[in-house]
């Protein structure tokens, strides 16, 4: 798909192909395709690095033109299971006029940081901001589903939430690479940046974006380590919860093992024999009737060796911390 802008009254305005110097091609097909490489001259190759969601970032002089492969978020979708993954972006650019292939359509000049835009490169910086702030949205949803995906982790014993929380840390991977990589382009960019044709307002305007992108980078690369690094607590706290579980399965088992063997001490044919004469819907009553309290009486005996051994681990950590000097 085509869309076509021109920049018009210090904004980026839609206009018919004839006046446009802005071109940007979304999903392009073979047709478009055909026209990028043969209408505005480029490379194949340089074509194809631009769909390929694998490529890394890289800047290029063609002679007038140059090539820029950033990287950018992929739109997230319902389908993608909480994984975020990146996709790559290509900027096709001369002197007067600007040429960008996407793989879908990424939305690339929604950002508000450069409100004033007088021509291209006005709108490439525009475009760099922009991927900035993707990532920097991306992030946030990032962080806010591992709190989230937490607070189920120490609830829950489902593998499901780890394979999330699995996830968003393998999306966290794809976010760092890709930020460094942009990390790079831009440096190479301010680096020839007169030749490039930018002015010194829109150098240190460029400036400003790889600030900003280096603590991108530093913000994701925080988020990657404190997922990677909870990683371990949190399956000891899965598995914290199955011992519970298997604590309180075990006391139930206990509580029945008493009636259990007194139920099996003589069996049916020997009760029956010992209550001779006696009704048995009567015998059996009360048979039922005395196993209930000699549950309780275990149950009760339970609680209490439970209540009195924590008894002891809180005094234990009590002398423990007495013996703690602190330091003056």
């Amino acid at each position: 798909m085509l869309e076509c802008y021109s920049p018009e009254k210090g904004s980026i305005q839609p206009c018919a192909k004839g006046k446009a110097a802005i071109l940007v091609f979304s999903s392009p097909s073979e047709e478009e395709r055909a026209v990028l490489t043969d209408e505005y001259g480029i490379d194949p190759h340089d074509l194809a690095s631009a769909l390929d969601p694998d490529e890394l970032g890289r800047i290029e002089a063609r002679g007038d033109m140059v090539v820029a492969i950033l990287k950018r978020p992929r739109n997230f979708t319902g389908e993608d299971q909480l994984l975020f993954t990146v996709t790559s972006l290509g900027l096709f650019f001369t002197k007067r006029r600007l040429v960008v292939v996407a793989s879908d359509d990424l939305g690339l000049f929604e950002d508000r940081a450069i409100r004033k835009v007088g021509d291209i490169r006005d709108a490439i910086l525009k475009i760099l901001y922009g991927t900035i702030a993707h990532f920097l949205g991306h992030l946030k949803v990032i962080n806010m589903l591992s709190e989230t995906l937490e607070g189920r982790i120490s609830a829950s014993m489902e593998n499901r939430y780890l394979l999330d929380m699995f996830t968003l840390e393998k999306s966290l991977v794809y976010f760092v690479n890709g930020i460094d990589s942009n990390q790079a382009v831009l440096e190479k960019m301010r680096g020839a940046g007169a030749k490039l044709g930018f002015t010194e307002e829109q150098l240190e305007t460029l400036d400003e974006i790889i600030i900003e992108n280096r603590q991108c980078s530093k913000q994701a690369e925080i988020y990657s380590n404190i997922l990677t690094g909870l990683m371990d607590a949190r399956f000891s706290i899965v598995n914290n919860n199955l011992s519970v579980l298997m604590k309180r399965l075990t006391v139930i088992s206990i509580v029945f093992m008493p009636m259990n063997l007194l139920a099996g001490i003589g069996g049916m044919s020997e009760f029956t024999s010992w209550t001779d004469g006696i009704p048995r819907w009567l015998s059996y009553g009360l048979f039922v009737l005395g196993l209930v309290p000699l549950g309780f009486l275990t149950s009760w005996a339970l609680d209490r060796a439970g209540r009195e051994h924590s008894r002891r681990e809180e005094r234990m950590h009590a002398r423990m911390l007495r013996r703690i000097k602190p330091a003056k």
